[in-house]
């Protein structure tokens, strides 16, 4: 069976599980991740970049080569393969996760209990929940939703494309670094610039894809467009940006403005302005967690066809070299 084709079936099989199984409540591989990095700073941190770069290439090398070491093992077999890939997949995207935290806010927040919601915005972003309102909420849901469509699956799925499994667990392990070290805190300014630029650098071309779903499955291509062109190089993050503001868009809300971090309170520019604000029941989260569904599944279509395409476009020049070298 062709690479192209165990990372088609691989990855589709891998997504199924997601949507069917999400994510375990103990024992995920991104958990067990996390602990063993925890482990590498406990033994390198120093408030200096090298120790940091150091740290990252320990970690999200460390982790693509395991990707790597078990491709090789198991390449001869097909059916193999094709787990492997269908686990990878599995193990590194988030999209049902995501929808299931998504919903339980909003189901909060559509009841009245904005407490329960607070107490529930953890699990889906890092704002400090007793700083908002309803609508506060229900934007940082949004916004979070926008965000992680890109990382927690399309950016997955784009480099498991380029790279297999290598790039599927490769990715993960940078996003998850830059969650753990890569904010500006006093501890992490330095130590954690190398996991920052690096998740920069990896996520540029899945935030570019989301975007680009964006505006084919949201429902208005042209604000999606206008918002994304308009405000996304306004954004602090170079990926985020485009993302929220393409999501904005689409769905006719404006994203952005005031907002707290552990305690630290940022003004960030409003992200298509020209749409209404985010409301509380007004269906804003519902619809978010719709357009994030179908921006992955194009996401896969995008991403496995492409895949399909190299790998036969690399079988024909392979044939084409042998004949020449035959004939």
């Amino acid at each position: 069976m062709r690479a192209g084709r165990v990372f088609a079936y691989g990855a589709a099989a891998g997504l199924l599980g997601d949507l069917l199984l999400g994510d375990p409540r103990r024992g995920h591989p991104v958990a067990a991740f996390g602990r063993a990095a925890g482990a590498v700073e406990q033994v390198l941190w120093r408030d200096h970049r090298g120790w940091g770069a150091l740290h990252t290439a320990v970690c999200a090398g460390g982790t693509a080569a395991l990707g790597l070491a078990a491709s090789r093992a198991v390449r001869r077999s097909p059916a193999a393969s094709l787990a492997l890939t269908a686990a990878a997949t599995w193990a590194v995207v988030g999209g049902t996760s995501l929808a299931r935290e998504a919903d339980a806010i909003g189901r909060a927040l559509d009841a009245g209990d904005v407490e329960a919601a607070r107490a529930r915005l953890p699990h889906l972003c890092g704002r400090d929940p007793q700083a908002l309102d309803a609508d506060g909420i229900a934007r940082a849901v949004v916004e979070s939703v926008a965000e992680n469509t890109s990382d927690a699956v399309v950016g997955a799925l784009v480099w498991g494309a380029v790279a297999g499994v290598p790039g599927l667990l490769g990715f993960r392990a940078v996003n998850t670094l830059d969650a753990m070290v890569g904010h500006r805190s006093p501890r992490y300014r330095r130590y954690g610039w190398a996991s920052a630029r690096l998740d920069d650098l990896a996520g540029w071309p899945g935030a570019r894809l989301t975007a680009v779903l964006t505006t084919v499955a949201g429902g208005d291509p042209r604000g999606a467009v206008r918002a994304w062109r308009a405000d996304a190089g306004r954004h602090p993050s170079p990926n985020a940006g485009p993302v929220e503001a393409s999501f904005a868009g689409a769905l006719g809300v404006r994203l952005g403005g005031t907002l707290s971090y552990g305690g630290r309170v940022e003004h960030r520019p409003v992200l298509n302005g020209a749409g209404r604000a985010v409301r509380a029941g007004s269906g804003d989260i519902d619809r978010a967690v719709r357009l994030s569904r179908r921006v992955g599944g194009l996401a896969l279509g995008v991403c496995a066809g492409a895949r399909l395409l190299a790998s036969g476009a690399a079988s024909l020049k392979n044939r084409g070299v042998t004949k020449g070298r035959t004939s």
